[in-house]
């Protein structure tokens, strides 16, 4: 079973599943009322520069004001030195209007990341403005193909009399006949031309070029002939997407197929399921070990456990057959929950060094088959594996879960006995501050049954110390935290 991309269309949301082996790998969401920005390009206006932080904040016309580094200001040809020795109170001054790019979407309290290094995607290149380079994507690895494309579009390059710009090649530039090519580049040229036009009359800050919604940058992205089918669930969105695959992509037109089935496009190979086990923290392996996902601001941390698997031979081994497929199940849960940034994973410690190396090698395969780009650092001294994965998106959870209102994020909350505990302290404060005949205390029911079950002969004791009553309401909107003592 091969490779098929499966969307799910509706007019609040797309969503679009990637599925290898029968299993789904990734997962996009995207909601009409909250569309990701990376790739738009808007004129932006300074409103803050920092010099202590060599960045300088800029207003896009989102509510919270996005962020530039000066690297990202200066040239990209500009020396290090330059970088180094240049303050971004030189570059920048507040006020400005400065043209800019989102590389990265606002992601929990950070505003969006932004450069002036404009880049234009098509199907097998990236336009990259201002710049002369030609560069091949690292996923290419044949020499003679990686020439042969770089060959081809020098060449293209010098029968165009547009103005200077750089290209790479995408992963799917590989085996590109010379007309595909050059059709690209023709397209990213009048692309360009049509948004200087509307930059020329633009006011900051505002937007003058979005990005393709997520259905078409699937196609445009991920489709390749190695694909076994594109699936769409909406009559709608399947005839703009041949009109764009005709256009575009004109090697996956035959993959491409409508599905009217009654059963939900996302039931088949269980992508709702599994898309419900990636909320959770929690991973079962089959072996009976267990995978445990935290995710903070910081970073991620991955914790490889054995759990029910004792195995046939010895400890040695049944430790490595966990962390083998620990392995592989990282590698498809970071697609599937689409986690960026720094990356630590703490397998279970093993003693032979060429255990550590085969558990290394097959997470390093599993996530050549990322489209993100990942770094993988080795095992550091305290035994855990350092990885990168670059983020330019929210992840699954940010996009579909909130934080919790009862523990704001902490992942626990306070038992009923500590709650109780609280509720004792602020009897006594009250009890030295104020005169009152008696106290109501209000509570969740929860806490309110611990006070008058466990906790009754403490009452009784706190009652006879301050020698006033105390009583208790159950309060049905109240979390588990929440309190009052009001005086009587």
């Amino acid at each position: 079973m091969g490779e098929e991309i499966l969307i799910n269309f509706t007019p609040m949301e797309t969503r679009v599943a990637v599925i290898e082996n029968g299993m789904p790998q990734e997962v996009y969401v995207e909601r009409v009322h909250r569309r990701g920005i990376v790739g738009n390009i808007y004129q932006g206006k300074v409103v803050r520069v920092l010099p202590g932080m060599q960045a300088a904040f800029v207003d896009i016309g989102l509510e919270r004001a996005a962020f530039i580094h000066v690297e990202e200001v200066l040239p990209q040809n500009a020396s290090h030195e330059e970088k180094n020795n240049t303050s971004i109170a030189q570059v920048l001054r507040e006020g400005q209007a400065l043209l800019v790019q989102v590389t990265k979407d606002p992601i929990g309290t950070k505003g969006a990341r932004l450069t002036t290094h404009l880049s234009l995607p098509s199907r097998y290149l990236v336009c990259m403005l201002g710049n002369s380079h030609v560069g091949v994507s690292q996923r290419i690895e044949d020499l003679e193909e990686r020439d042969r494309l770089r060959n081809i579009v020098h060449s293209l390059i010098k029968e165009e009399d547009g103005e200077p710009a750089g290209f790479i090649l995408r992963t799917v530039a590989e085996g590109a006949a010379e007309a595909e090519l050059k059709a690209d580049i023709q397209f990213l040229r009048r692309l360009w031309a049509s948004i200087k036009e509307k930059i020329s009359t633009a006011k900051a800050p505002s937007i003058v070029y979005e990005d393709l919604p997520l259905n078409m940058r699937a196609l445009r992205d991920m489709a390749h002939s190695g694909l076994e089918r594109i699936r769409i669930d909406s009559r709608e969105t399947f005839q703009k997407a041949e009109a764009f695959v005709r256009d575009l992509v004109p090697e996956v037109t035959d993959t491409l197929e409508y599905y009217p089935g009654e059963r939900p496009i996302f039931d088949l190979f269980n992508v709702e399921e599994e898309i419900q086990k990636a909320l959770g923290r929690k991973v079962e392996l089959k072996s009976g070990g267990y995978l445990i996902f935290d995710q903070t601001e910081a970073m991620t941390t991955v914790d490889v456990n054995t759990g029910a698997f004792v195995g046939h031979r010895n400890l040695e081994e049944t430790i490595f057959k966990t962390n083998l497929e620990a392995a592989t199940a990282i590698g498809r849960q970071l697609r599937l929950r689409n986690l960026g940034g720094i990356i630590i994973l703490d397998f279970i410690d093993m003693e032979d060094p060429d255990h550590q190396r085969q558990v290394l090698r097959t997470l390093e395969r599993v996530l050549e088959r990322d489209h993100a780009k990942c770094k993988v650092m080795g095992v550091s001294d305290l035994g855990l594996v350092e990885m990168t994965r670059k983020r330019t998106r929210e992840s699954l959870e940010q996009v579909l879960c909130d934080v919790c209102s009862e523990c704001q994020g902490r992942g626990s909350i306070k038992t009923p006995e500590t709650v109780c505990y609280e509720i004792f302290r602020e009897i006594l404060r009250q009890h030295r501050a104020y005169d009152t005949d008696s106290y109501l205390v209000l509570a969740a029911q929860p806490v309110v049954d611990y006070l008058l079950d466990d906790a009754s002969n403490h009452v009784a004791e706190l009652e006879a110390f301050i020698g006033k009553t105390i009583r208790f309401q159950v309060e049905p909107m109240y979390n588990a935290e929440s309190f009052d003592v009001v005086l009587r």
